[in-house]
């Protein structure tokens, strides 16, 4: 048993910020036990097993997710038609409830697929992207979030704004967000106009998914991200890369997940070949050659 004080650890904020990544990258009505299972692979395995605040490898939210999507695939992807609250149709509070709890089956008649999750489907049955993103929701839709996905995957234009306040605040830099969503749209837009019936362009790939979510919310984890300016933009150009390949040639429509552990993997390979310049150093760690002035 560690010997360590309780306390400090329940304080510091990151069990509930690893919650509100985890519950963001939820369906809305996923069932209760579904979650429980991801915060204990969160909290559990992936930040207390390797010894707490500062010392996990992995982001701890992206390991709970992708261990409920690998375990309970059909919970993960089922997700709801946005419509007005109160709208006739609509699920009210104790239907949603009762959805979550199990003891309702109102979702059958309002779920839906998210838009990625239903390009992949249509293009399996032959029908090019060309064709069927002429039926997946608009820029507009996506921006304000009326489209079926999970709760980090509506509202692009909300995140954003959470994101750059972010930057604008110095919780976080740009150079990760930059880099995902840069590297995302680029290869969208590339290989789109190189076969339009066959890959999905730049702006849907950056406006769609976890994308936003994940380029400011989830990437910047200072534990599990490089050090140095160099090194978060290498690690946020292999995100987008991941992401991309992962979304165009995988069998799961979101690729951000996936992608974020995969470079949580690299990034202690990242940090030892890209360092931050000490003062009066170089790279390498040798001392600077001294001008006449200075001796």
């Amino acid at each position: 048993m560690s010997k360590r004080p309780v306390g400090p650890t329940l304080a510091d904020g990151s069990a509930v910020l690893t919650g509100w990544l985890l519950a963001m990258s939820m369906p809305p009505w996923a069932p209760w036990w579904v979650c429980f299972v991801a915060a204990v692979f969160a909290i559990c395995l992936a930040k207390h097993a390797f010894g707490g605040l500062g010392q996990n490898v992995f982001n701890p939210a992206m390991v709970g997710r992708i261990a409920v999507l690998v375990s309970f695939p059909l919970q993960m992807t089922t997700f709801v038609k946005p419509a007005p609250l109160g709208s006739a149709g609509s699920p009210g509070l104790l239907d949603s409830i009762g959805i979550i709890f199990g003891h309702s089956s109102v979702l059958d008649s309002v779920s839906a697929a998210s838009a990625l999750g239903y390009i992949k489907t249509e293009l399996s049955r032959g029908i090019p992207v060309s064709q069927s993103i002429l039926t997946t929701p608009d820029i507009t839709s996506l921006a304000l979030g009326t489209h079926a996905g999970s709760f980090g995957e509506t509202s692009a234009l909300l995140i954003l704004l959470g994101g750059l306040f972010l930057i604008a605040k110095r919780v976080i830099s740009w150079h990760i967000p930059v880099a995902v969503m840069g590297t995302l749209f680029l290869l969208g837009t590339v290989f789109s106009m190189i076969n339009p019936d066959r890959f999905t362009p730049g702006i849907f790939q950056l406006m769609s998914g976890a994308t936003i979510l994940g380029a400011f919310f989830i990437a910047t984890d200072y534990v599990t991200s490089p050090v140095s300016k160099s090194g978060q933009l290498v690690y946020g150009i292999g995100i987008g890369f991941l992401t991309w390949v992962i979304r165009t040639f995988a069998g799961y429509p979101e690729g951000m997940a996936f992608a974020v552990l995969l470079m949580n993997a690299l990034t202690p390979i990242i940090d030892h070949h890209i360092r931050p310049r000490a003062f009066g150093r170089t790279r390498k760690g040798e001392p600077l050659p001294l001008n006449r002035g200075d001796k």
